[in-house]
């Protein structure tokens, strides 16, 4: 349901000025036909139309339905006096209820039931008076004019409410919209760096402890000082892999394909071995921390490439489906075993990061080398396809 929006006529800070003048207007007529002595009852329905006015301009602000129903009296009061053949008060008949029209406190029906009402006092008074036949009819058309003026005004009103509400709504729709997105990126990078850190921190802390545990019970100095190195190697990898995250929650997160050729064109330049990209079906959006998720994945799968199968050519693959996606790394290796050590997060922790988007990563031999799979839900909306090709 719309709220009712303000009387057209008392937006600004200046209404009460115009009303006031209107009052003044009011009582000046009222007292020049007070001065010529009418009828008791015709004075004393003058006076009560006065101060129905008064009423409505006093009451308006801050009640509107009780200055809607001032307003309607003021209306039927003038018209009463017709019956005395006060002609002159059918103007302020008319001008009320022009007023009482395009009020949006009163209901439709409302309006035109006060309407009929004037009518049937223009009606009554060419009856008993000498107002006249023609009088009468150009009376009745003017109410019905002034009538649907007031009506086209209180259309407006509510239209403009409309209009001013659903703006409002889009704002606040926008602001959740932005405060949700923000609240996304903000879970991205501590995911992001808590991948990363943790794995590297967590393998340091177990190495310093045998470290500890070894030179408390007297053991080889050199074993002690392999686990150092070690320790001194996980350190080293960790803070290179929290500058390489850092660096890429600095930028905005590119597409799939697009991230994945860089990271081809990256191990080409680096290993020096042929890195190609293969795109299939067609190219689907994905949410931003799956993105993330898929990309680390084929970055760690490069990594061990590098480490195990040096300068093996690697193809890498990305597969959309109507469900989901899915990206496969494949190297020839002639000793395809997998090993996690030596990395920032390894592919166990590749897999528990595919697996928090919402996705699943399995490795394996694959014939005469090692596959990576990544394979992440995605929501049914297309777009071109296209082949990348990273040389």
């Amino acid at each position: 349901m719309i709220e009712q929006p303000l009387f057209i006529d008392h937006y600004g800070r200046t209404w009460w000025l115009a009303e006031g003048l209107t009052i003044a207007l009011f009582a000046w007529a009222l007292g020049t036909i007070l001065a010529y002595g009418p009828p008791l009852w015709v004075s004393v329905t003058l006076i009560a139309s006065f101060v129905c006015w008064v009423l409505f301009v006093v009451l308006s602000p801050r009640h509107p339905r009780a200055a809607a129903s001032s307003l309607a009296a003021c209306s039927l009061s003038p018209a009463a006096a017709l019956m005395a053949g006060e002609t002159s008060m059918v103007v302020v008949s008319v001008l009320v209820l022009g007023v009482y029209a395009s009020h949006p406190a009163p209901r439709t029906r409302t309006i035109v039931m006060v309407t009929l009402a004037n009518i049937a006092a223009i009606a009554m008074a060419s009856v008993v008076t000498d107002l006249g036949i023609m009088k009468a009819l150009t009376t009745t058309l003017i109410t019905v004019i002034v009538l649907l003026i007031g009506i086209n005004r209180r259309k407006h009103q509510f239209r403009a409410r409309q209009t001013e509400l659903l703006l409002e709504q889009t704002r606040l729709a926008r602001s959740e919209h932005a405060r949700a997105a923000a609240l996304d990126e903000r879970t991205r990078i501590a995911r992001e760096i808590h991948d990363v850190l943790a794995h590297s921190l967590g393998a340091l802390s177990i190495q310093l402890k045998v470290v500890e545990a070894e030179l408390a019970a007297g053991k080889d100095p050199a074993s002690a000082l392999e686990r150092i190195q070690r320790c001194s190697k996980l350190a080293s990898e960790g803070l290179a892999e929290a500058r390489n995250a850092v660096s890429a929650l600095r930028r905005d997160v590119p597409t799939l394909p697009e991230a994945i050729a860089e990271l081809a064109d990256d191990h080409q330049r680096d290993h020096g071995a042929t890195a190609t990209l293969r795109s299939t079906g067609t190219e689907r959006p994905i949410p931003s921390a799956a993105t993330v998720s898929l990309l680390g994945a084929v970055r760690e799968a490069l990594t061990n490439a590098a480490r195990h199968a040096p300068g093996a050519p690697i193809t890498i693959t990305i597969d959309y489906t109507d469900t989901a996606v899915r990206v496969v790394v494949r190297n020839e290796s002639t000793d395809p075993r997998p090993r996690d050590e030596g990395t920032g997060f390894g592919l166990t922790g590749m897999a528990e990061r595919v697996a928090l988007a919402g996705g699943s990563l399995t490795a394996g031999p694959d014939g005469d080398g090692w596959s990576v799979i990544a394979t992440m839900p995605l929501q049914h909306v297309d777009h071109p396809a296209r082949e990348v090709a990273a040389t």
